[in-house]
């Protein structure tokens, strides 16, 4: 198989399952630290006669993160493309194994047994409302039907937009100083929030700093994600 990825978490996922499957991949691509394939452009510009070039068996492709003219520019080259539709653990599941079964893994990996195993086995510390910013200027949060939205959900959050009409809607910042959250989850990706940049922003209101990767990528880090995020959670409403 030569398999070339327009998503990092399933780069990271073919990488850690199935080595030497991966002849690309896009600049964001960042997991796992030493591979060494290929780049081929953005998640939102891959570059298509590079990827054609490469020859690959199949595209890895994301209806979210991917757009789907270059989706369709792809399979106009003659290229395979599997997409994949991950809003919910569940789907991520059954999706990692699919994926995983087009690059020709031999069996089930064992890390994402044990990514099943420790998000069923998670009990909540309690629950309270957040809001939670991915990006500012301008404020963009989680909205409505998002994969981190479900996993905060597990871990005990109320996102204070999860009926919001958009996913990731755009709102002014004191709007969502007044919906008055116990809690703001500040991840270090899509923008990099970190201690100096984003809390100052919600006066009086805990806030957690959340490692990106744990919360909106689907891949080996699952297993690790719901202890580390419940952590920083409790850490952060002490």
């Amino acid at each position: 198989m030569r398999v070339v990825s327009l998503v990092p978490s399933l780069t990271e996922t073919v990488a850690v399952t199935a080595p030497g499957v991966l002849v690309g991949a896009t600049d964001w691509c960042t997991h796992p630290a030493d591979l060494d394939v290929v780049r081929v452009g953005g998640t939102k510009n891959p570059d298509v006669p590079a990827i054609t070039a490469l020859r690959p068996d199949l595209v890895l492709a994301n209806e979210e993160e991917n757009r789907a003219p270059d989706l369709d520019a792809l399979r106009a080259a003659g290229l395979d493309v599997l997409v994949t539709e991950i809003r919910t653990l569940g789907q991520a599941l059954r999706e990692l194994e699919r994926v995983l079964a087009a690059c020709g893994a031999p069996r089930r990996p064992r890390w994402l047994d044990e990514a099943e195993a420790a998000w069923d086995a998670l009990t909540p510390g309690g629950t309270y409302t957040a809001v939670v910013p991915i990006w500012r200027r301008p404020w963009m949060v989680l909205g409505r039907d998002t994969f981190a939205g479900d996993l905060l959900a597990r871990l005990g959050v109320r996102n204070l937009y999860a009926d919001h009409p958009e996913r990731y809607p755009r709102l002014p910042l004191d709007e969502l100083r007044a919906a008055a959250p116990d809690l703001v989850v500040l991840p270090d990706e899509p923008y990099r929030f970190t201690r100096d940049d984003g809390p100052e922003a919600f006066p009086g209101t805990a806030a957690a700093l959340v490692d990106g990767r744990l919360l909106t990528w689907y891949g080996p880090s699952l297993a690790e994600a719901p202890r580390a995020l419940a952590r920083a959670l409790r850490a952060a409403r002490r």
